[in-house]
């Protein structure tokens, strides 16, 4: 390719094939079991109790200015995820307080 020439943004990309890596997932149907929001500061913090096909699990969504960001935690993995939870709320009224907000 010769320095001067780019590739057209408008010419069209191949169709992708059915079970490729990079092609859309089909929908599965959720159901919601329990919802509830929290607030913290500028962020809203919704716990969404799920169910679907494949089993129960928990989607935590983290609403902050333009950005949303989700992690999913499967039925399996919620009690060690509560320990964890725990166990760091302890670590953090223990340590000395070193800045930030300490609402704990």
């Amino acid at each position: 390719m010769i320095s001067n020439e780019r590739p057209s943004p408008f010419r069209t990309r191949p169709a992708r094939q059915p079970g490729h890596p990079s092609s859309p997932r089909p929908y599965i149907h959720e159901d919601t079991l329990k919802c509830e929001r929290m607030l913290c500061e500028r962020k809203s913090f919704n716990f969404l109790l799920k169910e679907n096909p494949r089993g129960r699990f928990l989607r935590i969504v983290e609403e902050g200015g333009r950005f949303n960001a989700s992690i999913i935690i499967p039925l399996s993995g919620l009690k060690e995820f509560q320990m964890l939870l725990a166990e760091m709320t302890k670590a953090a009224n223990k340590l000395p307080y070193q800045g930030g907000n300490s609402a704990l």
